[in-house]
């Protein structure tokens, strides 16, 4: 196989024009195989191959430098750089990545996983580069969808000021996760289907090219000229008008020409952009036909496309959705927001039967929650829906623009918690925190599939910023005889007892029910508290627990810095409460990826480590 050749970056130059074309279906193959296994994002990286095989062959790594917007289409890159063998533990425990890292390698040169950053790194490495003296390439690799991210374009505005040579690539496959939106899609499209336009500028070169003498002077004239000759035919083109020289469309299954336009682009001294037109899922037909569906893809069957693992429950997600459907059936001024996530946050079935009362912003947080804002202004009821980790890339509109005002705005706030496989920059482990430190901002998680959609119905009819937090994955359906009605700022007692008392929140209501019943098993018989609200705290129960139990344990799935532990304690101190209260959270830490139960146990929140750890405080107690 060509691929065993491949050992370190650079050993692809070494290749034929034959082999290289061998390799692309042998890379094609392999990330089928591997990715079937593991799971991983497969749409994304099946699309690249070509692209990141010609930027290899362009540039020389690790001395040049290639940041990867988001990263998780970054796996033809790692094979490229040696990392072949390490795909059998793609996103496990202390296995490889799924996302850039630069412990990893040093080709490597910047960590990525959220969206829109690529060019403001690179930007800055580039201006770096000039200060040191040192002489290598920056390459940022930017998707159209994340093209819709404000950052980018506040990146682009700096970047047109830089005299040195910059490459942007636009890997333009007219998607993000789901299919994108918004007047850069269209502007982008106009490219897509521009025959026309290529066909006319490159009638006008030979033709110019076959003028005797003076032909092709013109052009080197045109080509050397600040207003290309895309300006002559396509006026107010985007890039070229803000001073970044704009090379393509190319076509991203084209090796050979991809290297000689990245060839071409070092030459620009100054920002360029490369735009590169490929196909998400390309050589896989049930990639190519669903990629939304194999944007991060669990475990399948190669030959059919469909999962092995056969979904049987829903998850909170899925109760989301039907909630949202369902209280949209009696308020009509119910409104959806997604920021490119329509698919993932399950929206998808809202936006389909409520068409004029669903938005998509594209990859846009910051922008969806202040549209939200002003749709809360203007008397409408809207829910964003979004990633626990997408989220606090607005933590500023959501403070001044929703919660000054006080507006009726409601957080969705999916995947909150671990997340697992995507690892640090996905985890959903600091919401609490930085919602819980905003005024007039109501925190709920619940601890089951029921209570999910009954605080979705108390949101709607509450007149205030709200969040409503909730985990990845399957549903919890126990407890169901406990569904008490949802009032501001009070909690729910599912046990009573003695001594010793839990009191957690939302996905840590499951673990604390094990541990009690462990622990009734031993004779203690514990009190179990559902908080239900993080912010407000119910501080009379708090206080009321104060008088009959001598610790308190707080649960929660989130870091321990200005978490609801943190918040409790701090009551319990300043009230001069007499209970000992003890914080089962996240360590302040970033968690890496891996299974969500190995990292649980791991970090010490898990059944096991807490049961143990509170016979441990009950023992020391007695003494």
């Amino acid at each position: 196989m060509i691929l065993d050749r491949i050992k370190k970056e650079n050993d692809i130059k070494n290749l034929t024009e034959i082999e290289l074309d061998e390799l692309r279906c042998e890379i094609r193959r392999f990330l089928l195989e591997n990715i079937s296994v593991t799971g991983g994002h497969l749409a994304s990286n099946l699309g690249v191959v070509e692209l990141t095989m010609a930027l290899h062959l362009a540039f020389s790594l690790p001395e040049d430098k290639i940041i990867w917007d988001v990263g998780h289409q970054s796996y033809t890159h790692k094979i490229l750089t040696g990392r072949k063998e390490g795909f059998v533990t793609l996103r496990q425990y202390g296995g490889l990545s799924g996302f850039p890292k630069s412990n990893e390698s040093d080709s490597d040169c910047f960590n990525t996983g959220h969206s829109s950053t690529s060019i403001s790194a690179g930007l800055g490495m580039a201006a770096a580069r000039e200060i040191t003296g040192e002489d290598y390439h920056v390459v940022s690799v930017i998707g159209d969808g994340a093209l819709t991210g404000g950052m980018a374009y506040e990146a682009l505005n700096n970047a047109s000021l830089l005299e040195k040579n910059f490459i942007i690539v636009l890997n333009d496959n007219n998607m993000s996760i789901s299919k994108n939106v918004g007047g850069m899609n269209m502007y982008l499209s106009n490219f897509r289907t521009a025959d026309a336009y290529r066909d006319l500028k490159n009638g006008v070169m030979n033709s110019l090219h076959r003028v005797p003498v003076v032909g092709d002077k013109m052009v080197k004239s045109i080509r050397n000229a600040k207003s290309s000759i895309k300006q002559l035919f396509v006026p107010g083109m985007f890039f070229e008008e803000m001073g970044i020289i704009y090379l393509g469309p190319v076509d991203g299954s084209n090796i050979r020409e991809m290297v000689r336009i990245f060839n071409e682009a070092k030459r620009v001294d100054g920002p360029v952009l490369v735009h590169v037109m490929t196909k998400k899922g390309a050589g896989y037909l049930p990639a190519e036909k669903n990629p939304s569906r194999f944007h991060g893809a669990e475990p399948f069957d190669i030959e059919t496309g469909l999962p092995l693992k056969k979904k049987e429950k829903p998850s909170y997600t899925d109760i989301f959705s039907a909630a949202m459907c369902k209280l949209a059936d009696k308020e009509p001024k119910l409104v959806a927001i997604t920021a490119a996530m329509a698919d993932g946050t399950g929206l998808s079935r809202f936006s389909k039967k409520y068409t004029k009362r669903f938005y998509d912003v594209g990859i846009a947080e910051q922008h969806a929650v202040t549209f939200a804002a002003g749709l809360a202004k203007a008397g409408l009821k809207p829910v964003f829906a979004v990633y626990s980790s997408f989220l606090q890339r607005a933590y500023d509109q959501i403070l001044h623009d929703v919660c000054i005002q006080n507006l009726p705005v409601v957080f969705a706030v999916d995947r909150a918690g671990l997340v697992g496989s995507d690892g640090e920059t996905h985890q959903g482990i600091f919401d609490i925190s930085y919602l819980s430190s905003i005024p007039n901002m109501t925190v709920l998680a619940p601890k089951n599939k029921y209570e999910l959609a009954d605080m979705f119905k108390f949101a709607m009819s509450f007149d205030g910023p709200i969040a409503v937090r909730y985990p990845r994955g399957t549903a919890y359906e126990d407890l169901k005889e406990f569904r008490s009605p949802i009032v501001l700022g009070k909690s729910e007692v599912i046990k009573s007892g003695a001594e010793i008392a839990f009191f957690a929140l939302g996905s840590m209501v499951e673990t604390a029910q094990k541990v009690v019943t462990r622990l009734a098993e031993q004779g203690i018989e514990a009190t179990l508290v559902n908080a239900r609200f993080a912010a407000p705290l119910d501080k009379e129960m708090i206080a009321s627990l104060a008088k009959d139990h001598d610790i308190l344990v707080t649960l929660e799935e989130n870091v321990l810095s200005g978490g609801f532990g943190e918040h409790i304690s701090s009551f319990v101190c300043e009230n001069d409460l007499s209970i000992k209260v003890h914080i089962v959270s996240i360590p302040d830490a970033y968690v890496e990826h891996g299974n969500v139960s190995i990292l649980k146990k791991d970090i010490g929140i898990d059944e096991d480590t807490i049961y143990k750890k509170v016979l441990e405080l009950l023992k020391q107690r007695r003494l």
